[in-house]
């Protein structure tokens, strides 16, 4: 083991990242100035560069960036609130459980927790303080709701995971993903529903199937995004790549032409949203690719291996261990960069414990989720800042105890792999 390059690859990626520079352009560095070190060609940094985006299963990751995009803007946010009203507004509480409730639906559609919280948060946050709701708790509740979105189908990071891992099945992660995604729903309204009755928020109307089925009519064309993505792939008719492609023309025909709650003309925005949204995720997956080929080439992953082994041997401590590796870098680092560095290094050491692929694939984007609404790098927690007008420091104070929830959550899909494993099982 080459120590003096190990520690002149984490430390001068360490330096970088304090220094303020994007954590990609950082990643590349290290790895020039560790590489360089080595007397390796820097030819090889160039091909894993390519290698890290050049599959073709990528390809998913811009239509699914696209897709979302489309009906994020396209008038879908309305009709999801007014289903999820529908269905759960009449409970005490009722509009923090529209927020969750519509979480589920819209992460369905977009997979992204920063456009679930800017679309939805945009209506419901102004809409619950209105209504006699808590600022801070308006805002709390539409963060912590956003994650759903990462696990439940179809999810561009469990595309990323998937590459991360050596090429897993794609439809078996998406569905792997669903009944967490449904717990962490579930969790989260149950926690809000006593936090409700507690501050005395109010209720909503009474519940009228009428309403229901007037509200389902309306949203239809939107949910039908999800079923074409989950079923297309898990059938087999279509692979992701295709399923994506399919699901953003699907976008693009209700927005501009079913819908049409905006021109035809606002699609060039659109499109340069997307395109900004996906140069960062790609730039970022090139990145960690190089980066991930020196660590592999120093042999950290053995040697963090090794160690978390040699400290223990008992599975309950060593997967505590991993999570909290998980939720540290969450706090520091991007999604991606993340799943694409860590899996590598952390997937070995889980499925040497019994851990199914599947499984930690559930575990490692719901530890990156709860990265996304903590300080420092949190962007969601950013976004939500933004949106609600106050402060991180307050938005914090009030997400503590979602924090614990999710944590909760988590440690349930850690524990209790049926949770996970149940409908990829059915599949086989």
């Amino acid at each position: 083991m080459n120590t003096q390059a190990i520690l002149l690859l984490l430390g001068s990626f360490a330096v970088l990242i304090v220094g303020g520079m994007h954590i990609a352009y950082a990643m590349i560095a290290a790895s020039v100035v560790t590489i360089l070190f080595l007397h390796i060609s820097l030819i090889a940094l160039v091909t894993t560069l390519i290698d890290g985006i050049n599959g073709f299963t990528f390809l998913a990751i811009p239509f699914f960036v696209l897709a979302g995009e489309i009906m994020a803007q396209g008038g879908i946010s309305d009709r999801l609130i007014k289903l999820s009203n529908a269905l759960v507004g009449w409970m005490r509480g009722g509009l923090a459980m529209v927020n969750i409730v519509a979480s589920v639906f819209f992460g369905g559609i977009s997979g992204s927790a920063t456009a679930d919280t800017a679309s939805l948060g945009s209506i419901l946050i102004p809409m619950m303080k209105k209504n006699g709701y808590d600022g801070e708790f308006s805002t709390a509740v539409t963060m912590a709701s956003s994650i759903e979105g990462l696990l439940i189908p179809p999810s561009h990071n469990m595309i990323i995971y998937a590459m991360a891992a050596g090429g897993l099945s794609i439809g078996k992660l998406f569905m792997g993903g669903l009944i967490p995604g449904l717990v962490l729903a579930l969790a989260l309204m149950i926690f809000s529903f006593f936090l409700s009755r507690k501050r005395n928020y109010p209720k909503g109307d009474a519940f009228a199937i009428k309403n229901v089925l007037v509200s389902l009519k309306d949203s239809i064309w939107a949910l039908m995004t999800i079923l074409i993505v989950v079923l297309g792939v898990v059938t087999g008719i279509f692979t992701a790549t295709e399923s994506a492609a399919i699901a953003t023309l699907w976008a693009f025909v209700v927005t501009f032409f079913v819908y049409r709650e905006i021109p035809l003309k606002a699609f060039g925005g659109i499109l340069r949203n997307a395109l900004r949204v996906l140069s960062n995720i790609l730039i970022l997956i090139a990145a960690a690719g190089t980066f991930g080929f020196v660590v592999a080439y120093l042999q950290i992953p053995t040697f963090i291996s090794h160690a978390i082994l040699g400290l223990t041997t008992n599975k309950v401590v060593i997967l505590l261990l991993v999570n909290l590796i998980l939720l540290l870098l969450g706090m520091i680092m991007g999604m991606a960069s993340i799943i694409v560095i860590m899996t590598p290094i952390l997937l070995p050491i889980v499925t040497q414990l019994g851990v199914d692929p599947i499984q930690f694939g559930a575990i490692m984007i719901l530890n990156c989720g709860i990265g996304l609404i903590t300080p420092p790098v949190g962007g969601v927690l950013f976004v939500g800042s933004g949106l609600s007008g106050i402060k991180i420091e307050r938005l914090v104070k009030e997400m503590l105890p979602f924090y614990v929830v999710m944590v909760l959550v988590l440690l349930l899909i850690t524990f209790i792999p049926q949770i996970t494993l149940f409908i990829p099982n059915l599949i086989n």
